[in-house]
């Protein structure tokens, strides 16, 4: 079963669209990236970003929330930036266009999980204590993009750059990976002063 991209909300591709076509829309400056193409531009493989704040206590499912919905921004088949968009109050809205080594990570994650005999649903996964952005694969691909439960049996592919002792590209099931994440983001002993 192949990989199951989801569609993102049509306001969201929309407020992309539309700060692509009008560089004044936006008040973030374009990358240079961006400035420098010059053909077209194209949002595509929209994946919701999920943070994980806190790891819960042991035996009880992690939450994240939902942050944004991410696009990659191709041109001349390859990607030359990523866009964000938020969910306001008035609904999903254009928040920043970027650049940086999570673009190639994030399309190798996808070539190497769409190889996959598996079926699953792509998310992002951050880990904010951690600096860590992962390929999220849930297992239901029939599951609302924005629920955010990690299931034991999901699996988690850390992008490039991965924190040390983390490798990137390397997928690892929740529950395997998360008491390592727990072990990194717990605070350390306290030193007594003698």
């Amino acid at each position: 079963m192949p990989l199951h991209v989801p569609p993102a909300p049509a306001p969201a591709l929309r407020s992309v669209l539309a700060a692509l076509s009008s560089p004044t829309a936006v008040r973030e400056a374009r990358t240079p990236a961006l400035l420098s193409v010059q053909g077209p531009l194209s949002p595509e493989l929209p994946l919701p970003v999920h943070v994980l704040d806190r790891i819960a206590p042991t035996g009880t499912a992690p939450l994240t929330r939902l942050a944004a919905w991410r696009f990659l921004i191709r041109s001349e088949g390859r990607a030359v930036a990523a866009a964000d968009t938020v969910l306001t109050p008035d609904g999903w809205t254009f928040s920043q266009f970027f650049e940086g080594p999570y673009l190639a990570s994030t399309e190798l994650a996808v070539r190497q999980a769409e190889a996959s005999s598996t079926g699953c649903q792509a998310r992002l996964l951050s880990i904010p204590e951690l600096y860590m952005l992962t390929l999220w694969l849930h297992g239901d691909t029939a599951a609302d993009p924005s629920g955010g439960v990690l299931a034991p049996t999901d699996v988690l592919v850390p992008l490039a750059p991965a924190p040390p002792g983390i490798a990137a590209h390397r997928p690892h099931r929740v529950a395997d990976l998360l008491p390592v994440i727990s072990l990194r983001v717990s605070p350390g002993p306290l030193l007594s002063s003698a």
